[in-house]
Order: C-alpha cells, then structure tokens, then sequence
C-alpha cells in the first residue's frame, strides 16, 4: 500500500477545477517514507479530516464525498479498539482497502495483517488452511495463527462452513481455538475484520451464518457506499489512478479533460471503483497524449455523453414544452393553465402565440 502523502484542498465543485497537477492548487502535507505505518496511516487520516473539504488518498481508498468522509472517522475509531469489525457493502466498492487501513491504524500496525478470501477454496481445505489441522501427529499451523498479535480480514466471510464459524467466534470471544482434529486450544489473538457483500442478517434467517457471530460483529459495522451514492469521491478517485498507471505503465503524466470527468460522474459505475480503476487503466494505456479525452474511454460511457448532450435544450424550450404539457393536462383551459403557470392569461397567450402552440 502506498502511503506517504496527505493531500487536501478547499476548492469548488466545477468539473472545471476539479483537476489535478495544475489545474487547481494543493496543500500538501509530507510524511517521512521511513515513519512507522501507524504514523503514515494517521497523517492521512487526521491532518485531512480537521477541514471540512478535503481529499484523503490512502492509495486506493480516497475520501472526499462527506459519506466517505464521515465513514473514514468512524474507522478511526474503530481501529483503535481490539473489537471486531464488519465491513459491509458491494462487491468493489474498496471493503479490502478499508480493512488495511484499519490494521494500520490500529494500535498493532508492525504486527501482521493477515488477509484470506474464504471463496477461494472448498469448506474442508478452506477451514484446514484458516485454521491449520492436526493428524498422526504432525500439526499444519493456521492463518488465524499467523496473524496473532495484528489482524485477521475474512474476505467474504459468509462463506465459511458452519463449523469454521464457531472457530471465529472462539477466535473473537476468547483469542484461541482448537485446531481441526486437535484436543488443546491454541492461542490466536488476532483482530478480527470481517468483509462481506452478502447480507448477513438474511444469511442467518437462512441457518448458513451463525446468529451468535453475527451479532458479535455487528457491534463494529462499517458500510461502504457504492460509489454511485458517493459521487463527491469520482474525480478525485480517477485523478488518483491516472497516477499510478502513468507511474506503472511509465507514461508521461496523463490529465483528465473537463468532459471526461464530466462523463464518469453522470455514469452509475455498477462496478463501483474497481470498474473505475479498470477504465482509466485502460484510458491511460489508450492516450497517445498528456490528455484523457473522451474517445479514449470505452464505448458505453461515450453513449453516456451522447445521451447528456442531446438532453441539453435552450430555456426557452423548457418553457415552451411545459407550457405545452400545461395547456394538455387543462385540456386548452388557458385561465386555468395561467393559474398553475403563475403567469396571467394575457402572457400566456403572448408565449402560446410565439410558441406556436395551438
């Protein structure tokens, strides 16, 4: 994860001064590269949060919708206790992101951080590797061991068996557990962060989660918005992967035009930012100049400016179809259309006359 820089900005909401290297001015806040994690993870966090416009960059995870904002000081606090946490929300909406972020600013950010992907694997190798096994005599060690000291994150927790939940929650309630054909408990004090997509309280009702876990962890929820619903965090987002993919693909720095950052924060991002990531990847590789323009983004969100422009209309077209739409629901009933109108019956027939509205 790269951390090293906390970067905010007061600034307006013009797609026009919403671009980077620049195109508008930035403060800048340096964090030694050599401080420790927990250092460089709090810097990011707290110099931002102290003024109300501001843009977090955790490389990234970056926070500049108010949701994503007041999200980012609910994970402040939840990081500094040993509590579980649960995050919650759709599928690339940045839940692993968060999870590592909260290991770093926790109180044990040199400790490890142990992430697992509990779909990847089937329910009896998933729960031997999570939790190691024991037989004829020779013993395979956990990941939940592992991360003794520092963090366990569950990517899609709802997928592990039943029995592999009673471990968790022995790992949570008690910081140890009994290994797979083992008889002693072992020690396993870990954070617990939990990611899912899945709607837990439904997973209960359906007898495939366990209540009790459950309800332990959702004492620690956290949900993330898609990012549809947190359209503030779109420019910065894309200004932030137009610079990393310039950095890995050794591009000249790339800059987004005022259209397509108008473009991508009309678009619903069904994907959400990991959609985000893969269009401007594909737009920086695209370029062959300083500028990201709109032919160089994929044919579904060119439609989506298609679409916008042919939306845009003069006023006075506005005027004249909802005079018209007026006019239709009163049946022709002119008094009465100037009535919901708030003009006078005079300056109706002055506009239907120039409107040409019969």
């Amino acid at each position: 994860m790269e951390v090293g820089k906390a970067l905010g900005t007061g600034r307006s909401e013009t797609s026009a001064t919403r671009q980077a290297d620049g195109n508008h001015s930035r403060q800048e806040a340096e964090v030694s590269l050599h401080s420790s994690p927990k250092a460089r993870a709090e810097a990011e966090v707290r110099v931002p949060l102290r003024t109300p416009q501001t843009e977090l960059y955790f490389s990234s995870w970056v926070a500049s919708d108010p949701a994503s904002l007041h999200l980012a000081q609910q994970v402040e606090r939840l990081a500094s206790t040993p509590s579980p946490v649960l995050i919650t929300g759709e599928s690339g909406t940045g839940k692993d992101v968060l999870a590592l972020l909260i290991h770093q600013l926790g109180n044990t950010p040199d400790a490890p951080f142990v992430h697992f992907d509990c779909r990847t694997l089937p329910p009896a190798i998933l729960e031997r590797e999570l939790f190691g096994i024991e037989q004829q005599g020779s013993v395979q060690r956990g990941r939940a061991e592992f991360a003794h000291g520092g963090t366990l994150a569950l990517h899609e927790v709802a997928a592990l068996p039943l029995t592999a939940q009673e471990r968790l929650l022995n790992v949570i309630e008690e910081s140890r557990y009994v290994r797979p054909g083992g008889s002693r408990s072992v020690s396993a004090n870990a954070k617990v962060v939990a990611i899912t997509s899945v709607d837990l309280q439904r997973a209960v009702a359906d007898g495939t989660f366990r209540e009790e876990l459950f309800l332990c962890l959702r004492l620690g929820a956290l949900h993330v918005l898609p990012l549809r619903e947190r359209r503030g965090d779109i420019a910065p987002l894309a200004i932030r992967f137009v610079r990393q993919f310039s950095r890995i693909y050794r591009r000249a720095p790339r800059r987004l035009t005022t259209p397509v950052l108008d473009v991508l924060e009309q678009y619903e991002f069904p994907g959400n930012v990991s959609e985000l990531r893969q269009i401007i990847e594909r737009a920086v590789c695209a370029a062959d100049s300083e500028e990201i323009e709109i032919q160089h983004l994929p044919a579904h969100l060119r439609q989506t400016q298609s679409v916008f422009e042919s939306s845009l209309i003069s006023l006075a077209e506005v005027e004249r179809r909802h005079i018209a739409d007026v006019l239709l629901h009163t049946q022709g009933r002119k008094t009465t259309a100037a009535a919901i109108l708030g003009i006078s019956r005079k300056t109706l027939l002055e506009k239907r006359k120039r409107y040409g509205l019969a």
